[in-house]
């Protein structure tokens, strides 16, 4: 029951969104009636009558404490309906970019449930001499383990080469580590017109505020949709963080949960330590943090604390005369 309200209400997101990224609950009962109305049977859908106000709110507020809290196990019971919901949602054209956006993030449901599994269950009492208690791992050790699996036999994504040459280049311009030119493949999948249902947009989905920020116009046309506009504002938004936080895992994680979240919680445990805030952080940074290090090691063989200072754009970029 849970798995059909998620995919009518996440079908009411897609649309109702804008750029004012309010979704009201009307939108969210009628998408969903809407969506069991074409796709469940007689008997489902008299069980879709039976929801009322109530039952909406209650799955809405678990939604936004599951993705906005500090659990990332809470993700996991939702992997199923996740990976379900992408067909569908990529088969109408006016869906397709929330699509992308959750396609890039079914990895999160699946490695909140390996994590999950993986956590030792309480020992039982029994008559048995007690076993050694077993060597502790950090969450933070484990999800980085279990990352490095997840990404280890995952191929290059096809559009990957095409704006590998179009885009690095753009954050070289800014001063940026090119590496970090893989943070498109976490967002979007290489999707530029991968949309979320929070606001975000693009291949990096910027959201309209920081798109603002950083000089990008949302109308008459959305300049985040335009992959080298989308990449620079974003590289000149990574620069800021870093230079901010002097460090790119805050950075990295400021760039995803925003910057006031995660100075807050620096502020709040007197550190500038990464490690010391991670498992404060909402449970998708907790996982996107990790996710970023492992891609850059699968993809270009660097660790996210040892990124090399970009090269000088000028020596780059300016292509070399010809000897007469």
């Amino acid at each position: 029951m849970v798995s059909l309200w998620l995919a009518g209400a996440l079908w009411a997101q897609a649309q109702a969104q804008d750029d004012s990224d309010s979704i009201t609950l009307a939108d969210v009962l009628q998408g969903a009636q809407e969506w069991a109305h074409q796709n469940l049977d007689t008997n489902a859908w008299g069980i879709w009558q039976s929801l009322n106000a109530q039952t909406a709110h209650q799955f809405l507020r678990d939604m936004q404490r599951r993705f906005q809290g500090e659990y990332i196990v809470s993700l996991a019971p939702y992997r199923d309906t996740a990976a379900a919901l992408v067909p569908w949602l990529e088969s109408r054209p006016e869906t397709r970019p929330y699509a992308s956006w959750l396609k890039a993030r079914l990895d999160y449901f699946e490695v909140a449930e390996e994590f999950r599994v993986t956590i030792p269950p309480p020992a039982l009492e029994t008559n048995l001499p007690p076993p050694p208690p077993p060597v502790p791992v950090s969450p933070l050790v484990l999800l980085r383990e279990l990352w490095l699996r997840k990404v280890a036999g995952e191929y290059l994504p096809p559009e990957a080469t095409n704006y590998l040459l179009r885009l690095k280049p753009v954050f070289i311009a800014q001063r940026v580590p090119p590496e970090l030119f893989w943070l498109a493949e976490v967002e979007s999948d290489f999707d530029a017109e991968a949309r979320s249902p929070s606001g975000a947009v693009g291949l990096f989905q910027l959201k309209p505020d920081t798109a603002r920020r950083f000089g990008l116009s949302l109308s008459p046309e959305d300049e985040r949709l335009y992959p080298e506009d989308n990449a620079r504002a974003s590289a000149q938004y990574l620069k800021y963080l870093h230079d901010r936080f002097q460090d790119w895992r805050l950075a990295i994680a400021g760039f995803n949960a925003g910057e006031k979240t995660v100075q807050k919680l620096l502020d709040r445990y007197h550190t500038r330590d990464y490690s010391k805030i991670a498992r404060r952080l909402p449970a998708e940074t907790q996982m996107y943090v990790p996710r970023v290090e492992a891609i850059l090691e699968r993809r270009e063989g660097v660790k996210l604390s040892n990124l090399p200072a970009p090269p000088d754009p000028a020596i780059v970029l300016t292509p070399v005369d010809e000897e007469e």
